[in-house]
């Protein structure tokens, strides 16, 4: 097959963005479609068939127009192109839809989603009284809710952001913490601290917790409580029970909306059979206002080897899971 070059212009910014850290964004792209990717200034030479350049191309003007909004180029934002332009190789395909949701800028740039799975959970979430995102490790569900729920809260859209989650350890037995609510919590909430930390900043965070704007509590303290004009994230949904969900779903109030996020493949649970979320995706799926978002491997945006690593736990586990388990979760 015939190999050409092609010649794409880019701005100084953009250009940076795409050639990367000592080349090495370029160099993903090169050994992804065995292209010849240069900088000669002022943009890009690719060279290589028609079908690796249109894909290449595709992969650098991705680049370039998260570049455009603000947004830091990463080597995952780099690898999420690849594998969009390598599975959807058409023309106008293979590209993040245009995020409508106006997020805010955190401190590393502009937030946006990076793989369609992510541009069609913001748009659940602006649409739908109920949203579920359920996927492994590493797919920016916890963490693109947070900064969700930030946006509202900033517009004046939710009077507060109520977080909860159970606090169920992880396979360890923690023994009695010290301090207050707060401080018993906290250690729970880590990864949506660390999200609105980067979007708000952490005096806004501490600001907007003192007057109660931002709130974080274990399920156990959801009993009993009507949740209006909140924006309310239940994390780590896996290991609530049947019971505890749906006491959790049902504190939704006049003007509020929720996310439940979890890992059905992570459940801590004694018994993992009684997981509160496999059970809720089963029997909601077809009531109204509510819209689930299943992430896949190929949606992991942190590092390249967690997208490994859940491709080869999903093998494991397809390879011996009992029927009855696949009936049992409605799969």
């Amino acid at each position: 097959m015939a190999r050409e070059s092609e010649f794409l212009a880019l701005d100084d910014a953009a250009l940076r963005a795409v050639v990367g850290p000592h080349s090495r964004h370029i160099a993903l792209i090169e050994d992804a479609f065995k292209v010849l990717v240069e900088a000669p200034g002022g943009g890009v030479t690719i060279n290589g068939s028609t079908r690796d350049r249109a894909q290449a191309k595709r992969v650098i003007e991705t680049l370039a127009k998260r570049s455009e909004s603000g947004a830091e180029i990463t080597e995952a934002d780099v690898r999420t192109a690849l594998g969009a332009a390598a599975t959807q190789p058409r023309e106008g395909q293979g590209t993040v839809a245009p995020n409508a949701v106006a997020l805010p800028v955190g401190r590393r740039g502009a937030i946006a989603p990076k793989t369609a799975a992510q541009a069609n959970y913001l748009d659940m979430l602006s649409r739908c009284e109920l949203t579920f995102g359920v996927g492994p490790a590493g797919t920016g569900k916890t963490f693109l809710a947070a900064a969700y729920g930030a946006s509202l809260l900033r517009r004046g859209q939710v009077d507060r952001l109520v977080i909860t989650r159970p606090a169920v350890e992880a396979g360890e037995k923690l023994g009695f913490l010290p301090g207050d609510l707060n401080e018993k919590v906290d250690p729970y909430l880590a990864p949506i601290w660390e999200a609105l930390n980067d979007i708000l900043g952490p005096d806004d965070v501490r600001r907007r917790r003192d007057k109660g704007e931002i709130e974080a509590a274990p399920i156990a303290f959801m009993r009993g409580r009507t949740l209006a004009h909140a924006f309310i994230i239940v994390d780590e949904a896996q290991n609530t029970s049947r019971l505890q969900m749906k006491m959790v779903l049902t504190r939704l109030g006049e003007g509020a909306r929720m996310v439940v996020t979890g890992d059905p493949s992570q459940v801590d649970l004694l018994n993992p059979r009684d997981s509160g979320l496999s059970h809720a995706l089963r029997i909601l799926k077809d009531v109204k206002g509510v819209a689930i978002q299943t992430f896949q491997a190929q949606d992991v945006v942190r590092h390249a080897m967690v997208e490994r690593i859940v491709r080869a736990y999903d093998a494991d586990a397809s390879a011996h899971r009992p029927a009855a388990d696949l009936e049992d979760t409605g799969r």
